[in-house]
């Protein structure tokens, strides 16, 4: 019993080939860049965009499959979505939202109402009944939006990017509700986000997508520890440098080369973690075997540490402390020297 999808379409010139699979239960993160497919991927489960070719099943019934020609239509899928925006309607109070769901799969209009007051009650809503969507606060609109995805008792809850139109205060407290609502929900759970926050807080497992394809899958700690793609190792706060090791190290395709402790040849990945590395306006005074002259293209601060990103020969990203950018006196526009031991960096096979 699970969600099983293997999307393949074709939507103006842009190719999606992936498959899913998700069992009760489980939240499952989607993510990747702009343009990667993630909104496509949740459009065509839950129907609003039909298959060119592959299926999609839930719970081994078939919803769509173009060879068999197959295709239930998304109101009778028992898939509910959350949209980005919500798609609340304007003239219909709370209430009514919840309930267009139901009467649309065929529920009595007064029991279709009864089981949408039961929802906003469950949601915490139940005293927002007559509210229309421009009388609520974005974080009520939201639970607004999943009380009606829910409501219709589906197996797969499909949401995307449910937090994105939040401020980041309210985005904290709905985070919270939305994690005490799915918890309770045993069916599949599919997230699309950008934030890392939503991943480490709601999603067992992730998928990456990009360009059409998945990327990279696994647990949160799988793909924090080894990352295979930049956007990866961008979401997880560390450097990612693709190459290919040979006896002098690992020498990427700008013909860099970066020493490292490799068993292996070959095509490789390697991580090098913002803390390892050490920044001086100089070169002379270290020990490493690695060193990078680069330009600091930005300074972010994070309470007591300091995120610095130097242009270069390699794009890296270093941590260091606030008393170390005092002690520089770094600026954007400085040249610095990047420097980083070869037993700090991890490698593996690509």
């Amino acid at each position: 019993m699970s969600l099983d999808a293997a999307v393949r379409l074709d939507v103006g010139g842009f190719v999606l080939d992936v498959d899913l699979t998700v069992e009760p239960g489980e939240v499952v993160a989607v993510l990747g860049p702009n343009g990667s497919g993630k909104t496509t991927l949740l459009r065509a489960v839950a129907g609003l965009q039909p298959l060119d070719s592959g299926c999609v099943r839930v719970d081994g019934e078939t919803l769509d499959d173009p060879a068999a020609e197959v295709f239930v239509p998304p109101e009778r899928r028992p898939i509910g979505v959350v949209f980005q925006d919500y798609l609340l309607f304007g003239h219909l109070s709370a209430l009514e939202n919840v309930a267009f769901g139901l009467r649309a799969r065929g529920v009595a209009p007064r029991d279709a109402r009864r089981q949408a007051g039961e929802w906003l009650d469950r949601v915490g809503l139940d005293g927002f009944a007559d509210a229309r969507p421009s009388g609520l606060s974005g974080g009520q609109a939201q639970r607004v939006a999943l009380a009606r995805a829910l409501a219709v008792d589906p197996r797969v809850v499909l949401l995307d990017e449910p937090l994105a139109a939040l401020d980041v205060a309210t985005r904290r407290q709905v985070r919270r509700e939305l994690r005490h609502q799915l918890d309770r929900f045993d069916g599949m759970r599919v997230l699309v986000t950008h934030d890392p926050v939503d991943v480490y807080a709601l999603a067992d497992r992730v998928v990456v997508l990009d360009h059409g394809r998945v990327a990279q899958t696994g647990t949160i700690a799988e793909i924090t520890a080894h990352p295979r793609s930049r956007y990866v190792a961008e979401l997880v706060g560390t450097n990612l440098i693709t190459g290919v090791v040979g006896p002098d190290g690992l020498r990427t395709r700008d013909g860099v080369t970066v020493a490292v402790l490799a068993e292996f040849t070959g095509e490789a990945l390697a991580i090098v973690r913002p803390q390892s590395i050490t920044l001086s306006r100089t070169s002379a005074d270290t020990s490493a075997r690695n060193t990078f002259a680069g330009v600091v293209d930005d300074i972010d601060r994070l309470g007591d540490r300091v995120r610095v990103g130097i242009d270069g020969p390699l794009h890296l990203v270093a941590e260091i402390t606030v008393s170390a950018l005092d002690t520089l006196e770094l600026r954007p526009g400085d040249r610095v020297a990047a420097a980083v031991k070869a037993t700090d960096i991890e490698v593996y096979p690509a």
